[in-house]
């Protein structure tokens, strides 16, 4: 008697679904309906992303509530277009939070970027609003530029128990900078490093020989190695190759296009990272003196350029966000 094959009973997994199985999968997205397909664990926002939610119809609505909500907030000219903008960033990220089980990344001002004293006061802000809302402080990280006073900011908010999320990090001081700060977080930017390289160079790279997938294997190896608690995010992907590449980092932060390519295929996805890897490494500490963090930094063209020029787009979309705010106000 011939045997008979047993019917399969489970479709191949998704890379998205594979992926999840090592890393902690991050919507970088204003977009409600995206996070409820894809099913992240956290989810990401910045100005621009909430300005271009709220020139869509499907969301155009919550600046509207929170106009109503303000209108009697007694404040006038840029100290009411800032408050607008405070609580229209909490408004959606508490939407956010009823869709995913973990937190929310809400991003200060950019312009703050040198401003240690300033930095702390949004920060603070922005969680006071979150708790009115009876949002907790596990829940929601708040972004800051990896400078050396935003990390300066950072360093005083986590030991009042706001945690940051250091955005702009391109090097491996800012990252050890990051883990000396204590803070819970970081987002090293694989696709800005890799249009860096690009460019410089006149020429294009795949899998692991991406400079901005090295950038993130060299700062998870390190934090691994020494037994560093912060969470590595990998962030800013330009391609499915610099995802899969990373399988193992703690978080990485997607796209809704990344996030669907990669629910599209069904093409197997490795561990790539881990820390037993890292564990055997022979990597050697990182000075974190200011004057090092300096140098170090001025020293890393690409980190140096990408910085500053991510600070200078970052603030250019809340600038965006403030005129939309300000015609909507008359």
């Amino acid at each position: 008697m011939s045997a008979i094959a047993e019917p399969k009973t489970q479709t191949q997994s998704n890379q998205l679904e594979q992926l999840k199985r090592f890393t902690k999968v991050v919507a970088d997205t204003g977009d409600f309906e995206t996070i409820r397909d894809f099913k992240p664990q956290d989810a990401t926002t910045n100005p621009s992303l909430i300005f271009a939610a709220t020139q869509k119809e499907a969301y155009s609505h919550l600046l509207e509530e929170v106009l109503r909500d303000r209108k009697n907030s007694a404040l006038t000219g840029t100290a009411q277009i800032e408050d607008t903008i405070d609580h229209l960033l909490v408004q959606f990220g508490c939407d956010i939070l009823e869709i995913v089980p973990g937190r929310v990344s809400t991003e200060t001002d950019a312009r703050l970027s040198f401003d240690v004293e300033g930095s702390i006061a949004k920060a603070r802000h922005l969680i006071e609003l979150y708790e009115k809302r009876g949002i907790g402080r596990d829940r929601v990280l708040i972004k800051i530029a990896s400078t050396w006073e935003g990390i300066m900011a950072a360093e005083q908010l986590q030991r009042e128990g706001i945690r940051c999320n250091m955005t702009l990090l391109f090097s491996l001081v800012q990252a050890a900078r990051c883990a000396e700060a204590k803070v819970q977080l970081i987002s090293p930017f694989v696709g800005r490093i890799y249009d860096w390289f690009k460019k410089a160079n006149n020429r294009d790279y795949k899998g692991a020989e991406d400079p901005g997938v090295q950038s993130v294997q060299e700062i998870y190896t390190y934090y691994k190695k020494f037994d560093i608690p912060t969470e590595v995010m990998g962030a800013s992907f330009r391609n499915v190759g610099q995802i899969i590449e990373l399988a193992g980092c703690d978080l990485l932060t997607i796209s809704p296009e990344l996030m669907k390519e990669l629910a599209d295929s069904t093409a197997p996805v490795e561990r790539k990272l881990s820390p037993e890897k890292a564990k055997s490494s022979d990597v050697k500490p990182t000075p974190t003196d200011e004057k090092s963090f300096r140098y170090l930094l001025n020293d890393d063209a690409m980190a140096t350029e990408k910085t500053a020029e991510g600070i200078r787009k970052f603030a250019a979309d809340i600038v965006k966000l403030e005129k939309y705010v300000a015609s909507k106000l008359g």
